[in-house]
């Protein structure tokens, strides 16, 4: 019986790592996706798409193409969630993929403003409407098919590999990004940048033919054979959860000053600032790795000392590091941008590692998919949509000084803060749990 136990159990670890394998290189195929259109329209589509616009409107108006992803998530996050707590989390994966490798290239064939006029800004947007519906229902699958999946007792390190997904997504965008870019502008504006979007096509295949060999989650899979799917599940989760919603959306949204240093931050070096290219490229690349090791090494710990302690110092360092990030910015030195963007990346993501743990365990299986959904993409309006746009107005406002944007990035992380605090202590239920006729009560911090 003892060997049987240990049998069960090291097939217990092998389907938990072939899950969180298969999450992790999915997700960091959408993101590729996601990212590669950030740092192009940072780069690239203000004079590509809006030619006849100043510098700043053209750049104004490329972060607003950017932005209407952050509009499409809350969509696609409600689309796929109630799709996913009602079919399964399994059968979204495979369909957010197939919408997001499509639009991705076809991004990358796109006609420039000088070919067919006003259509191309316009299709430009469309798809990434359609990349925004796509991540929009990615997270919350993936983030639940390894939670789920994991045992307890490393839970927040399994569960940490699909938000690896986010940073790898960021340094394999950014590096193939940056060897096209090296090419003369000319060649870089005709075609170099196309190739990124292009090269989509064959990251999707791959990532299909691994995600199609997993099986569903278990607790899903439970619900399913009890028959005891919610029928609305949106419904449901405003109704009886609330407060549940809201929780998990201020916990998101500390985290979404991201977008301040990943998107906005190389604007404003290269046009602000006067900084090279390639400076901001390397910082992306820094920022990407020391995310990576923040989410794996605090997942770790968090395993080992609780979910509590990790969230509430990530999310303190999050808001304290607020203006000396832009002090370091500001000087221009290439090294001290790169402490800046990869110091404040590093802490944040320690939080981010255990956010899917964190704010699942608000609500019971039958609607959970809709609530993380609810909570990651809503907050995503806010904190990243607009974030780059708001960033850039108040840019523009103080006449260049960094400042505003500061004052800003510390205010959603401060939101951040208190919501961890709340989350990570009230309305905690267990991840086997089923909806029941009550909010959830509050349980010990764990």
């Amino acid at each position: 019986m003892k060997g049987l136990g240990r049998d069960h159990t090291a097939d217990q670890r092998t389907s938990i790592r072939r899950v969180a394998l298969a999450s992790f290189i999915g997700t960091a195929i959408e993101w590729y996706d996601f990212y590669l259109y950030g740092t192009a329209a940072a780069l690239v589509f203000p004079k590509l798409f809006f030619p006849r616009f100043n510098p700043v409107a053209g750049t104004l108006a490329s972060f607003a193409t950017f932005g209407v992803a952050f509009f499409a998530r809350p969509v696609g996050g409600i689309v796929f969630g109630h799709f996913g707590d009602k079919i399964g989390r399994k059968a979204m994966l495979v369909i957010t993929l197939l919408l997001m490798g499509a639009s991705t290239f076809l991004v990358g064939i796109l006609p420039s403003f000088e070919q067919v006029g006003v259509v191309a800004p316009i299709l430009l947007a469309v798809l990434r409407f359609l990349q925004g519906l796509a991540v929009g229902g990615e997270w919350g699958g993936a983030t639940l098919m390894t939670v789920e999946h994991a045992p307890e007792e490393g839970r927040n390190f399994y569960a940490s590999w699909p938000q690896t997904g986010s940073p790898a997504g960021l340094i394999l965008s950014t590096a193939v990004f940056s060897v096209f870019s090296s090419l003369p502008d000319e060649q870089f504006f005709s075609w170099g940048w196309r190739v990124p979007f292009l090269l989509s096509i064959v990251l999707i295949a791959v990532g299909l033919f691994i995600r199609l060999r997993i099986l569903e989650s278990p607790a899903f899979s439970r619900i399913k054979e009890l028959g005891i799917q919610s029928k609305i599940p949106l419904l449901d989760l405003m109704r009886e959860y609330r407060v549940a919603a809201i929780l998990a959306f201020g916990v998101v949204l500390g985290l979404y000053g991201y977008y301040i240093v990943v998107t906005f931050t190389p604007s404003y070096i290269i046009r602000q600032l006067g900084v090279p290219r390639s400076v901001a490229l390397i910082g992306l690349l820094l920022a990407g790795l020391a995310q990576t090791a923040g989410i794996l090494l605090f997942a770790w710990v968090a395993d080992r000392v609780g979910k509590r302690p990790v969230a509430i110092w990530s999310a303190t360092c999050i808001f304290l590091l607020s203006y000396p990030f832009f002090w370091l910015v500001d000087t221009r030195q290439p090294a001290l941008i790169w402490l800046a963007m990869s110091g404040w990346i590093f802490a944040e993501g320690a939080l981010y590692g255990i956010t899917g743990v964190l704010i699942a365990e608000l609500f019971p299986v039958q609607l959970r998919y809709s609530g993380i959904s609810f909570g990651y993409q809503g907050a995503g309006v806010l904190g990243g949509g607009l974030a780059p746009i708001i960033a850039t107005a108040l840019t523009q406002w103080a006449g260049g000084a960094s400042w505003p944007v500061a004052t800003y990035l510390a205010g959603i992380a401060l939101i951040g803060l208190v919501a961890v605090c709340l989350a990570s202590d009230k309305y905690r239920m267990e991840i086997t749990d089923q909806q029941s006729t009550q909010p959830p009560l509050a349980r010990e911090p764990r």
